[in-house]
């Protein structure tokens, strides 16, 4: 095993905590491995929402060219960033095993604003979780935050007007940041793949490939498709408020799915739940995402592409 792994990530604190874990995993077996950072364009323009970018690809694509050009060997992403078609040449080679999936409030110690009747200012960067805040609460005004975990939180202490910011439990789980007072958003229907890491490699690339096929979760690649599927079904290369959560059930042997599509102002609300034998689950995003849009979901899509498009 002379020939060393080189893993690109980004260089956000939280990208550098995922890759250094992929590379323990990695030393753990045996492989030699070194840590490329790359700045992202998703990390160096702070001052545009997410979809106006284009937000496909925009946290992977630094690290899909330094992969095709041979800098790096694989890249180490959270998975809920990756774009649901690779690149071409470029394969998903290992969903490790899943942390939390559950969206998180952070708030200034006092949450008399959580109510449906009360004006507040919630901060997200996310269409999913701004048009489901505003289903539940819609007086909320809800307002753009874009930036790394650190730089987020950040700005939540610093604008005085702010009563809350919603952020991923998984990521400050992992570089130890939540703080205590928080509140869990277990209605809110989480991204697809939220709270896990996806390690992606060439498809040529055999060592790279077996190395990292020893660090794959079979739990979390089965629900991650699932979800990533049903994304993929619906949106046709399109932005939208869609959340999607499948957890395999040990014991009855089964999935249950639950998949979530708002209008951007979360008036209208699509969902779907499913339960079906785990012997199902490759077909289940699929089917579920045409069961949504043939019972309203279709309109719902034609109509966010196009206010996707003027905005």
């Amino acid at each position: 095993m002379d020939r060393v792994i080189r893993i690109g990530t980004r260089d956000s604190e939280l990208a550098m905590w995922q890759a250094t874990t992929v590379e323990k995993a990695l030393n753990a077996l045996g492989y030699k491995t070194e840590l490329v950072p790359v700045k992202s364009e998703g990390d160096l323009i702070l001052d545009k929402p997410l979809y106006e970018m284009g937000i496909t690809g925009i946290f992977t694509k630094t690290l899909d060219v330094a992969m095709i050009n041979k800098k790096v060997d694989i890249a180490v992403h959270s998975m809920k960033d990756v774009p649901t078609a690779l690149p071409q040449g470029i394969v998903q080679a290992a969903v490790l095993k899943r942390a939390n999936t559950v969206d998180i409030l952070l708030h200034k110690g006092n949450t008399t604003f959580l109510d449906p009747e009360v004006e507040a200012v919630v901060a997200t960067g996310s269409l999913r979780r701004k048009a489901q805040w505003l289903n539940r609460f819609p007086k909320h005004t809800l307002v753009d935050l874009r930036g790394n975990v650190n730089t987020r939180m950040q700005k939540l202490n610093d604008n005085a007007d702010w009563n809350g910011a919603i952020f991923a439990s998984a990521g400050l789980d992992r570089i130890k940041k939540k703080p205590k007072g928080f509140v869990n958003l277990d209605w809110m229907i989480p991204a697809p793949a939220q709270g896990a890491m996806v390690v992606v490699a060439m498809a040529e690339d055999s060592f790279a490939l077996d190395a990292l096929r020893q660090l794959n979760d079979y739990e979390a690649e089965m629900t991650t498709h699932i979800e990533r599927q049903f994304l993929r079904t619906l949106e046709g290369g399109c932005t939208a408020p869609i959340g999607a959560i499948a957890t395999y059930n040990q014991k009855e042997e089964t999935i249950d799915f639950t998949g979530v599509l708002l209008s951007l102002d979360g008036k209208e609300k699509f969902e779907i739940k499913k339960t079906v034998a785990i012997q199902e689950w490759k077909k289940l995003g699929f089917f579920a995402a045409q069961e949504l849009l043939a019972n309203g979901g279709q309109a719902l899509m034609e109509k966010l592409r196009q206010e996707l498009k003027r905005s």
